[in-house]
Formats: C-alpha cells, structure tokens, sequence
C-alpha cells in the first residue's frame, strides 16, 4: 500500500484525455467550441477539468552577447520568445472521476479579439496552442495532446476590403514641364509650378 502511494505521486492516473474541436480555424473575438472527453480506468479524485490556450510570438533578433573569449560583446543571432495571451478556462471543478468511465465536458473558449493572428515568416510567427488538463493533487495532472489553432482575422475586416472606393486617377500634362500629373493635385511633383485650370 506504500509502495503503490509512493509510486502514485511521480505517476499520473490511468486516464485518457482527448481534446475535439469543432474547428481549428477560428477568428479573433470568436468562441472555440468543442468538447474535452475524459475516460478513466482508476478511481482518482480530480481538483478541476480546465483548458489551456496560449498565443506565444517567437523571433529571430540581433542581440549584443558578450564574448568571454574575445572580452567585449558581439552581435548574435537569438531566438526570442514571448506569451502574447495564457488562459485555463475551467470546464469543471472538483470531481471524482471513476474507474470505466467516460465523461464529456463541453468547452466554449472565447479568443480574444485584441489578440494577434496565427503569422509565419522566416524571421517572426505567433502560434496558438490549446490542451486538455485534469488537475490532481500531489499527482502529474492528465494531459490532452496539444492541438495547434489557426487564428484569423475577422471576416467582417474582409467585407470592408471588398467594398474599398476605387477612383480613376486622370493625368494631365504640366504646362511648364510637361510632366504627366494627377489631376487632383495643385502643384506638379516634376517642376513645382503651381497647377492653372
């Protein structure tokens, strides 16, 4: 019974945790909904049921390091890495999870809309990352693989990029250079000569 004790706070319990979204894909401001699935083949008490959702930006900067070697500081290349947004919405508190059982717990995880969209460059990216937890005292909590999201700009920034005025820009020629020039304009950007009729 010690033993078992003993080897009970370096194990996590005999569950499995699945995370399933309804979609990976999701706007900023929008809810992530889906459902965290729970199954069990011990007896085990759990302190909460919860997500954990992050937007981490990593980039690749010139940084001045010192050099023991050569005693003074040169440029290097690093990697640098930030938490843009950490949340653990919780889906359920304190509960008793039996052994055979499998338990749904329904998610709705709100992105926040001052948030930053999924980017990926050679230099820069802002990554979303969500996971399912069981939280259990004195043991490793019971973990979800990590799911990666695609983060989005929202549709209704789309909708006004569709309706943008297009003018037709007219050129006429200057008088003095004869430069062609945007009729709106009062001064010729070749010569400088005020603009007449």
């Amino acid at each position: 019974m010690f033993f078992r004790k003993f080897k009970d706070k370096f194990s996590a319990p005999n569950a499995n945790v699945q995370l399933k979204l309804n979609q990976y894909s999701v706007a900023l401001g929008e809810n992530l909904e889906g459902t965290l699935t729970v199954s069990s083949t011990e007896d085990f008490e759990a302190t909460e049921v919860r997500c954990e959702i992050s937007c981490v930006e990593q980039a690749r900067v010139i940084r001045q390091v010192y050099d023991a070697e050569l005693r003074r500081s040169l440029p290097r290349e690093v990697q640098e890495s930030s938490v843009l947004f950490a949340a653990k919405p919780v889906l359920s508190g304190p509960t008793h999870v039996a052994n055979g059982e499998t338990r749904d717990f329904p998610l709705s995880v709100n992105v926040p809309a001052g948030g930053r969209a999924t980017y990926q460059a050679l230099d820069r990216s802002v990554t979303w990352s969500i996971k399912g937890v069981v939280a259990v005292d004195g043991r490793p909590d019971v973990t979800s693989k990590v799911a990666d999201l695609q983060v989005v700009q929202p549709a209704a920034q789309a909708v006004i990029r569709e309706k943008e005025i297009v003018h037709q820009v007219v050129m006429i020629p200057c008088k003095y250079c004869g430069a062609l020039m945007d009729q709106l304009v009062t001064v010729c950007p070749n010569c400088g000569a005020k603009r007449t009729g």
